[in-house]
């Protein structure tokens, strides 16, 4: 469904990405693990259209999105959870998961639109319980939360997920992720870019480890789990 191929992206003289290329087929979770500065969030900007290659595709359906901007993606149905949630921080909660919706309706006020709450308070039943609120004074969690829920109203083929746990206490990271599980079980196609390795490789079908801008291992998520170098570099050798 979406294919990286040979990706290279510099800052300047910087070079961020070096050469990636990695592939999310339709209804996998793919894990992207990393240090900080490995170049993840180059990648999500990369495939979102927010940064310019200077070398490699990126094909979407079989077809390259290298001339299409931002917007564009977002409409063919690649939907990102940012870094840092990016929420518009005065609206209210339903305000915000409306946005999500924009492409597809007149600010989100189609009838179809109904189902699609629904559908994000059965995943988050706090946002249901918030739903009025002003976002800016959500915790981090809701935040979070809140962030997933606006990707899902696009109705979105793919899901570009930028470190959903960063920030966040490790009961909120673990609810984070029993939600991400069961958008898996749903058939949801998820590219997951994550530094907390331990909790992303539970979940992946095939995670790929970013080294400097290179992917230097890739595999299925327990596979990668079961190595030895992995878990020492990013986990301190925990088998938990």
């Amino acid at each position: 469904m979406l294919e990286v191929d040979h990706l290279s992206v510099s800052y300047g003289n910087i070079v961020a990405l070096r050469d990636v290329s990695l592939r999310v087929e339709s209804g996998e979770v793919v894990v992207l693990i990393g240090s900080n500065g490995a170049g993840k969030s180059t990648l999500i900007k990369a495939l979102a259209g927010l940064v310019t290659p200077a070398r490699g595709d990126i094909r979407f359906l079989g077809n390259s999105l290298l001339k299409r901007p931002a917007h564009a993606r977002a409409r063919a149905g690649i939907s990102v959870v940012p870094e840092n949630r990016r929420l518009f921080g005065d609206m209210t909660v339903v305000d915000n998961l409306l946005l999500g919706a924009y492409s597809r309706s007149s600010y989100g006020r189609a009838p179809e639109t109904s189902g699609d709450l629904e559908q994000v308070f059965q995943l988050f039943p706090r946002l249901a319980e918030r739903r009025s609120q002003i976002a800016s004074t959500l915790s981090g969690g809701e935040q979070q939360m809140l962030a997933i829920g606006r990707a899902l109203m696009s109705r979105p083929k793919v899901m570009l997920m930028d470190e959903p746990s960063v920030g966040l206490a490790p009961l909120i990271v673990r609810d984070i992720f029993e939600a991400i599980e069961k958008l898996r079980h749903q058939g949801r196609t998820i590219l997951l870019v994550e530094q907390n390795a331990a909790a992303g490789l539970r979940i992946a079908d095939r995670a790929y480890v970013l080294e400097l801008g290179r992917v230097t291992l890739e595999g299925g998520g327990s596979e990668l789990w079961a190595m030895e170098s992995v878990r020492s570099l990013y986990l301190g050798g925990d088998k938990q």
